[in-house]
């Protein structure tokens, strides 16, 4: 069974159609790379998801169920998707402390919490992301780019998703810093068995992260399939013109005039 399904989505800002009949799934526990050049609609997708981009047409489902309605079915279907975004500087606010930032993460969990329970759920998620308790008081401003992110990723696991959906979420990262943060998502899916949207325009990120992979350009899916397969024989030309722009160790580059 799909946990999150996408069928025939169309995005609309004004005349302009940015999304055009865009359809895919992210099989339960598995991983989904979206992948595409910048203004390829990826990212549009994923707003749409979280009711942050208009949606002229289409459905979206989670485990089977609309997040478009106004039901309360609906509303805890949309509870189940979480989106951490890509730039971890302004994705939090810098004069909360990043505990309280998590914490707000748990207004969207079934649950309620009394401020023992609260505290106790804020040092479980910094551990999770392999992040120390003690500095929950801290204020954005004392963590490095890598260690940001991590809290957003603790800001959106405190309602108890069961998908996630990563938006170029190692992109404003050092390389250095990328590894650590695609291996936590990695073992946070294992040990959580999330469901994840991973949204990048790295193939070679894309690839290590993903069990399949979807192709966006110019708003619409050009090809889709599993990782390994898809890789080894694409048989959409905007596919192999991304593959080849892969930088491969021990390859000589070559720039145009």
């Amino acid at each position: 069974m799909s946990a999150l399904r996408i069928e025939d989505l169309v995005v609309r800002y004004g005349h302009r159609e940015v999304v055009s009949g865009v359809s895919f799934e992210v099989p339960a526990g598995r991983t989904l790379g979206l992948v595409g050049e910048s203004g390829s609609g990826k990212s549009t997708v994923a707003n749409a998801a979280v009711g942050l981009a208009p949606v002229h047409s289409g459905e979206i489902r989670v485990h089977g169920t609309s997040v478009l309605g106004r039901g309360a079915a609906s509303r805890q279907a949309r509870r189940r998707l979480q989106l951490v975004f890509q730039d971890p500087f302004s994705a939090l606010d810098p004069r909360m402390p990043v505990g309280d930032s998590i914490a707000e993460g748990l207004i969207a969990s079934p649950r309620s919490f009394t401020r023992a329970e609260r505290r106790d759920r804020v040092a479980e998620l910094l551990r999770q992301v392999e992040l120390d308790p003690a500095r929950a008081g801290e204020l954005p401003r004392a963590f490095s780019g890598g260690q940001r992110q991590r809290i957003t990723i603790a800001r959106a696991l405190a309602s108890d998703p069961g998908i996630l959906i990563a938006d170029e979420v190692t992109s404003a990262l050092d390389v250095s810093v990328q590894g650590s943060i695609l291996n936590l998502l990695r073992d946070l899916q294992q040990r959580l068995e999330l469901s994840i949207l991973f949204i990048s325009h790295n193939l070679a990120v894309v690839r290590y992260i993903s069990d399949e992979i979807c192709v966006m350009r110019g708003g619409r899916v050009v090809e889709a399939g599993p990782t390994e397969s898809l890789l080894a024989n694409p048989t959409a030309a905007y596919t192999r013109e991304l593959l080849e722009a892969v930088p491969v160790l021990g390859r000589r580059m070559e720039f145009g005039e």
